[in-house]
């Protein structure tokens, strides 16, 4: 089992939905939109898929710049207030699956493999940043 993620991180991301992917287009403009991920906690990738994948604009950026960063986050309670998520930033491909992660998809998607992790909130105890790079 890889080591790319926690075991709280990977709790964490179990139980969200949506994200923001960050890409770089080839003009060097930055494109952000929201987007559903599934995580292999085996391989440590992150996937993200969609209806149109290869139609989108974040797809064909990551054919020309793999840079990304995605970013997972929510409130956990208001009062008091506490927020806790993740900033995943790593290397991406276009990436062309033998059978889409869910029916209605296409089987283009986009594959992170993660650089550098932040998160805040995630672990258990008072509320701290953590940051590392990942190798491999």
């Amino acid at each position: 089992m890889a080591t790319t993620f926690t075991a709280a991180e990977l709790d964490y991301l179990a139980g969200q939905r949506l994200g923001r992917l960050a890409t770089v287009s080839a003009d060097g403009s930055l494109y952000n939109n929201p987007v559903t991920f599934f995580v292999d906690p085996d391989s440590g990738w992150i996937d993200i898929g969609g209806i149109m994948m290869d139609r989108t604009q974040k797809y064909r950026n990551v054919q020309t710049n793999g840079t990304v960063s995605l970013v997972i986050d929510d409130i956990k309670s208001l009062d008091p207030w506490q927020v806790r998520g993740m900033e995943i930033r790593g290397q991406a491909e276009a990436v062309v699956l033998a059978v889409p992660l869910k029916p209605h998809q296409r089987p283009q998607i986009i594959r992170i493999r993660p650089r550098r992790i932040l998160s805040w909130g995630v672990e258990e105890g008072p509320m701290r940043m953590l940051a590392r790079s990942v190798t491999g």
